[in-house]
């Protein structure tokens, strides 16, 4: 299924039913009276999530989205029946936002949680309802109003516990792959990622988190350059960042490398950048005891910042786990 987590749309209630100006014409009853029912209301839009979806490609082609207008009222005293109403499907995460405004609507993070977005508009009133002592043959009836219309954006925003960003080829969907049953493509060349992967990560029945992992963000993505920047909003809910970094180059290299990433990092959003940072050093299965040793305490004293660092091997589950239980442990004492 592709991905796309954004898309503008224009979303009208359906118009209520005009209201019915009829008299009784029955054989014997030479003066009846009005019997014009009243007109349907029309149908309204809703928006609903629903915890199986991903992605809002649904909608790609769906610019317009009109609920069905409301019946006029006929003769006999009979209603004109209601527009139905029209239910968007949305996967949990989404924003609703006013194209006219810019402020959000609503933000959808509950399974099963519904928004009214336009409603239908009200029915018209036929003649009977306008029947008085004063008035019995009333030419009297009200029109359907219009629904109500609204440009809005649809923009998702993954839910996530944690999230995970590097460099390409940092081992982002090694990491996911081996702590959670997400099945991401994994590949030797750069941006093997395209799109965020969402996995849940279980330490036993009770204990689970979820985490993400966008593409990789490169030099100058704050400029455009690469895709990651693009899914950057992703990790706005998480809770927890784990910056992945590829721990087998010379020490310079790694430092350069956590440069880049914190430069772009802040250049996209402050309020990203002062989230709570891991620096999770991969690919130690591919040095040595003794230089990983040296590198740690080389690394150690040149990052500035003191986040929490760990040291693991995604492709071989070295340190896994035992992170795991530390985001586990983190979250639940937030």
């Amino acid at each position: 299924m592709k991905f796309l987590d954004q898309i503008n749309i224009r979303v009208i209630g359906g118009n209520g039913g005009n209201g019915c100006i009829h008299f009784r014409r029955e054989k014997y009853i030479p003066k009846g009276g009005p019997d014009g029912g009243n007109g349907g209301n029309g149908g309204n839009i809703w928006i609903q999530t629903d915890q199986n979806l991903n992605t809002l490609i649904d909608y790609r082609f769906k610019k317009y989205i009109i609920a069905q207008n409301g019946e006029h009222g006929k003769s006999k005293n009979r209603s004109g029946k209601n527009g139905k109403d029209i239910i968007l499907k949305v996967p949990l995460g989404t924003r609703i936002i006013s194209l006219e405004t810019s402020e959000i609507i609503s933000d959808l993070t509950k399974n099963n949680q519904k928004i009214l977005i336009a409603k239908g508009g009200y029915k018209g009133i036929g003649n009977v309802r306008f029947k008085s002592s004063t008035n019995r043959t009333p030419y009297q009836n009200t029109l359907g109003k219009p629904g109500e219309s609204r440009d809005i954006k649809l923009e998702l925003i993954l839910i996530a516990d944690v999230g995970i960003l590097g460099l390409p080829n940092s081992g982002k969907s090694t990491l996911i792959q081996s702590i959670s049953q997400a099945k991401p493509k994994i590949g030797e060349y750069p941006f093997t990622t395209l799109i965020p992967n969402l996995g849940t990560v279980y330490l036993n029945n009770q204990k689970k988190f979820i985490i993400a992992d966008i593409p990789g963000i490169i030099k100058g993505a704050s400029l455009g350059l690469g895709l990651g920047i693009n899914f950057l909003k992703h990790l706005e809910r998480c809770h927890v960042i784990l910056h992945l970094v590829d721990f087998s180059p010379k020490t310079n290299i790694i430092l350069k490398n956590i440069n880049i990433i914190e430069t772009e990092l802040k250049a996209y959003s402050m309020k990203l950048y002062n989230k709570i940072q891991w620096i999770i050093f991969n690919k130690i299965d591919k040095l040595t005891p003794k230089e990983i040793k040296k590198k740690i305490s080389c690394v150690e004293k040149k990052i500035k910042k003191k986040p929490n660092m760990f040291f693991i091997s995604g492709i071989n589950k070295i340190g896994t786990y035992e992170l795991s239980v530390k985001i586990f442990q983190y979250l639940k004492n937030e």
